[in-house]
């Protein structure tokens, strides 16, 4: 097996790994179709070209008798805290349980901790039992879990976390709405956007009841969200690329 980085000569067969991989981990709790349009909504071909090109991303493939055989991509986001996220790491399910997916993860930890993340975090449908066993296996721990809606359908979505450094940055800040509402911002909990991260921002100081996001480039709160996820704030245009399922196989 060859690890190495991605090119723009390996999109076709990234698209072709990740709908294999959906397929293998959801295919007994969501229908064909819905899988076919995760493919063609989160691996378009030209947004991967961009993100083979992106200098930000981390975006190893694993290689055998070469043939890509798996993939992982991440990214630093934040601003008062750095974390690592992991956007998705798909195995063939023909080469899984031949220790590409550990390779792949250690070569994105590698070049996270280099990049001096305090954290790294992985998003994983509670229906992929191969994916949550994989990151416990790892080393992460479960931090909480929510219901995502995608394509209309409610699915439970487990977060993943592994401490690598000391957070020193500011976790929380109250900001004014423009209706003058007063809401928490928590800077623990972000999304990666095209110009800066979205953090979760609630309406009680004890984060029990969700107000919305903020936006981390021009700290507005007028951020709309479609029914797959995709956000995009209202003043700046920052956005958010829909929800993608899985950061494992």
């Amino acid at each position: 097996m060859e690890l190495r980085d991605a090119t723009a000569d390996d999109v076709d067969a990234v698209r072709s790994v990740a709908r294999e991989s959906l397929v293998a981990s959801y295919g007994h709790a969501v229908g064909e179709q819905l899988l076919d349009e995760a493919v063609e909504e989160w691996y378009d071909a030209a947004d991967l070209g961009d993100d083979v090109d992106d200098d930000d991303a981390v975006f190893p493939v694993a290689v055998v008798d070469g043939d890509v055989v798996g993939f992982a991509e991440s990214y630093v986001v934040g601003r008062r805290e750095r974390v690592g996220e992991i956007d998705w790491l798909h195995v063939r399910p023909d080469h899984r349980e031949s220790g590409i997916g550990s390779a792949l993860l250690e070569r994105v930890e590698s070049a996270l901790r280099s990049a001096e993340v305090d954290r790294i975090e992985a998003r994983v449908l509670a229906d992929n039992e191969a994916g949550t066993t994989f990151y416990q296996r790892e080393g992460y721990e479960l931090a909480g879990e929510r219901d995502v809606d995608i394509g209309g359908e409610l699915f439970a979505e487990r977060e993943y976390r592994k401490q690598v450094g000391s957070l020193t940055g500011i976790s929380e800040a109250i900001y004014e709405t423009e209706d003058g509402e007063r809401v928490h911002v928590a800077f623990d909990e972000s999304d990666r956007g095209s110009r800066a991260p979205f953090y979760v921002a609630y309406a009680d100081p004890n984060h029990e009841r969700r107000y919305g996001y903020l936006c981390g480039n021009c700290e507005g709160t007028d951020v709309a969200i479609d029914t797959m996820d995709r956000m995009e704030c209202r003043d700046c245009g920052n956005r958010r690329k829909p929800t993608r399922w899985d950061a494992a196989y």
